[in-house]
């Protein structure tokens, strides 16, 4: 099966022809001082990519299942309200055309997704939407639903090492990551603060290494942001700037409180 990839550019929909339907279908947070909103500001542009990014996965899934299929929709965790409401848009949507919907949650459990797919396969969807935990421990999973004619979709995280997917809706990730930075650069008024040798401090707390988006987004933030760093304008006291010292593992409240901490 043809694949396609749907960009979504920071909550703009890119119309992609559909193929004939098969039978029967990171974050991140930075925080500044004196900067308050700058994380709300972060989350709303993550938001209105997101609902896009949803309108068209939901969208996806419908035209690849037959009129009163059942699709399938696997979300990584509710511990994020971000996902609760991408699922619950997803899932009202379809309702709403006549479709069911089995929505799950894995509670960030690598295993629990696993099983959850495998199970939506074994009732018969139409179509899987799959939000993946950790893409590389659905290879085996994903390949059951191919062998069983199922399409799926890889929402806003791509599953990589696979050539069962048909679909990868998704949102421009750098993007937003710049939209964070300018934010920042202009609320803080960053170049008149370097003309006149002030400075702010910063900390950056990125998303999860295992969700490819995460990269993206720290990649557009740091173009913005990494000459401000560079000229002393903005001040990282922990240092830790790289990707690699600010990703944090499924956004885990341990790890996230223990980096608090040292900051």
């Amino acid at each position: 099966m043809k694949r396609k990839l749907i960009s979504m550019i920071l909550g703009t929909a890119i119309a992609a022809s559909l193929l004939t339907g098969c039978g029967g279908q990171q974050a991140a947070a930075t925080t500044a001082a004196a900067a308050d909103t700058t994380a709300a500001a972060g989350d709303a542009a993550a938001d209105t990519a997101a609902d896009t990014a949803a309108d068209t996965a939901a969208a996806e899934a419908a035209e690849k299942t037959t009129a009163g299929g059942k699709v399938g929709v696997a979300m990584p965790t509710q511990s994020s309200e971000r996902w609760i409401n991408d699922g619950a848009n997803m899932k009202q949507q379809l309702e709403a055309l006549g479709y069911e919907v089995d929505l799950q949650y894995a509670e960030d459990d690598v295993q629990m997704q696993v099983s959850q797919i495998e199970n939506m396969i074994a009732s018969g969807v139409n179509c899987l939407v799959i939000a993946s935990i950790d893409s590389s421990a659905l290879v085996n999973v994903e390949e059951q639903a191919k062998n069983a004619g199922i399409p799926i979709i890889a929402y806003d995280r791509l599953l990589m090492d696979t050539d069962a997917v048909s679909y990868y809706a998704t949102f421009d990730n750098k993007g937003v990551g710049t939209a964070i930075g300018n934010y920042i650069k202009e609320t803080k008024k960053l170049d008149e603060a370097k003309a006149a040798g002030e400075s702010y401090t910063i900390e950056f707390f990125m998303g999860s290494p295992d969700d490819n988006n995460a990269l993206f987004l720290y990649n557009g933030l740091m173009e913005v942001l990494q000459p401000y760093l560079d000229d002393g304008t903005l001040v990282c006291k922990s240092g830790r700037t790289s990707f690699e010292d600010t990703c944090i593992l499924r956004w885990s409240r341990r790890l996230l409180s223990r980096t608090v901490r040292t900051t």
